[in-house]
């Protein structure tokens, strides 16, 4: 999106345009007006809710917060998973975030279908190939017989599912319960707050070298 319309091929950015990519904001444009103020919220998404700034489609993360200011997604989580999803009206901190994606641990609960044993923990830790090639090493705690808790420092697209799929098995439910030091703990599905002060210096500190 440029200037909050779709880019077409030959469109030029000029210095002070608003760029979006896959609904986060990369730049933001320049206004005489008073400057805004930050918000950062940490959101429980439901299930069946689109990471995705197009208003125009139905179940939509804008439209379903419904923030009085205009935030955008850090990132993105299926429509199909649940979880901890953060946003922000701060484009220097979406830049600096999803260009060190790679760096920081994302945490999830995940159920699948068939039972899981050693060998199923071994491989996902180990690394799988899927399409995009092999993922990275990873961490990976058998909690029953169909659920496990997985950290993640990569996030290719479904990349979970894919996993799961090429060891044979099949994902129930997945829910993120962690970016970094930001943890869902008690937020009720569907609900969101800010961050704290605590959660703010300390996202700020873990970003400084990322811009």
């Amino acid at each position: 999106m440029l200037n909050e319309q779709i880019a077409q091929l030959g469109n030029r950015y000029q210095p002070g345009d608003s760029v979006e990519v896959d609904g986060s904001l990369i730049t933001t444009a320049n206004t005489t007006k008073k400057k805004e103020k930050l918000i950062y919220i940490a959101f429980n998404k439901p299930v069946g809710i689109t990471t995705t700034t197009e208003e125009k489609i139905p179940g939509n993360i804008i439209s379903f917060i419904n923030h009085p200011k205009r935030i955008f997604p850090i990132g993105r989580l299926d429509k199909d998973s649940e979880g901890l999803i953060l946003l922000t009206n701060d484009g220097d901190i979406v830049n600096k975030i999803l260009r060190a994606g790679n760096n920081h641990e994302k945490e999830y609960i995940v159920r699948v279908s068939s039972p899981i044993d050693g060998h199923f923990i071994q491989r996902m830790q180990s690394g799988v190939r899927i399409k995009d090639g092999m993922t990275k090493p990873c961490i990976v705690k058998r909690l029953s017989t169909h659920n496990f808790k997985i950290i993640l420092t990569q996030g290719l697209n479904r990349q979970i599912r894919r996993m799961c799929e090429t060891l044979g098995n099949k994902v129930q439910t997945l829910q993120r319960i962690r970016i970094m030091h930001i943890k869902l703990d008690g937020l009720a599905p569907g609900k969101w707050r800010n961050l704290s002060e605590v959660e703010l210096k300390t996202l700020m500190e873990m970003t400084e070298n990322n811009s």
